[in-house]
């Protein structure tokens, strides 16, 4: 029961930010561990309860409009190919140079996500084509970075798609969405053949990620920009104490 009573809260929440601007599982992943799960089942049994939650919030964008088929499902076979390549990479790179870097580049994309005024007022779009090929190129590259190390997938996504790509908000969440839960499905898939879920817990957490998607989705879509810039910057500076915290701090 104490169990439950960790975890349940902390993912609901987890849920309600991953909705609006991922990095969910910089939350919902500690939880488990704190409550005292194996690193494995916490892994899978986090898999399964986000993965529910995703789909909610996946269904909701699409129900809005959010999501661009022709572009999103296209973002979503160059993640998959940017992961494998990331996680082949990871096995010959140490992380500890990988940390190093993202300790230098987390402070320069809160400090860009503070600045830029891009999400109430988004610069003009691009073309089609010339909007599809950066879309690509930072699903790949974002998707190597989820493939070597994980953490915060969502937020960068979001933040390359609309930066880069000059993809319109609502679309952008819309994407990764979509290229978030395609990763969870196939990771979930691969942890219930080697029998690391832990079913009834990650089922009853799931209906509460499946309450915090919901409404973060639904928050999103009536407060859009206003809501998103402090939780990116909320998501970016846990990822970034929990970074310290895990591999300097003693």
């Amino acid at each position: 029961m104490l169990e439950y009573l960790i975890i349940c809260p902390l993912v609901f929440l987890a849920g309600f930010i991953d909705a609006i601007a991922g990095g969910g599982g910089l939350i919902s992943l500690p939880a488990y561990l704190f409550a005292g799960l194996p690193v494995h089942n916490a892994i899978a049994t986090n898999k399964l309860s986000s993965t529910m939650g995703t789909t909610i919030s996946t269904l909701k964008y699409a129900k809005n409009g959010f999501i661009n088929y022709k572009r999103a499902i296209p973002c979503v076979f160059f993640t998959l190919l940017g992961a494998s390549i990331g996680a082949n990479l990871a096995l010959v790179i140490s992380d500890k140079i990988f940390i190093i870097i993202m300790l230098i580049i987390l402070p320069v994309i809160a400090f860009y996500v503070l600045k830029s005024k891009n999400f109430e007022n988004p610069k003009p779009t691009y073309s089609n084509t010339k909007t599809l090929i950066l879309c690509l190129i930072s699903a790949f590259f974002i998707g190597m970075y989820d493939g070597f190390y994980g953490p915060g997938t969502g937020t960068f996504l979001l933040i390359f798609l609309t930066s880069i790509a000059r993809v319109k908000l609502e679309e952008a969440a819309g994407t990764t969405k979509v290229i978030n839960l395609t990763s969870n499905i196939t990771s979930l898939i691969i942890y219930i053949i080697n029998g690391k879920v832990i079913f009834y817990l990650g089922i009853v957490a799931g209906l509460f990620s499946i309450a915090g998607n919901y409404i973060g989705a639904k928050f999103f879509t009536n407060k859009g920009a206003k809501i998103l810039r402090p939780i990116i910057i909320s998501v970016l500076v846990i990822f970034f104490c929990k970074i310290l915290m895990e591999n300097f701090i003693p």
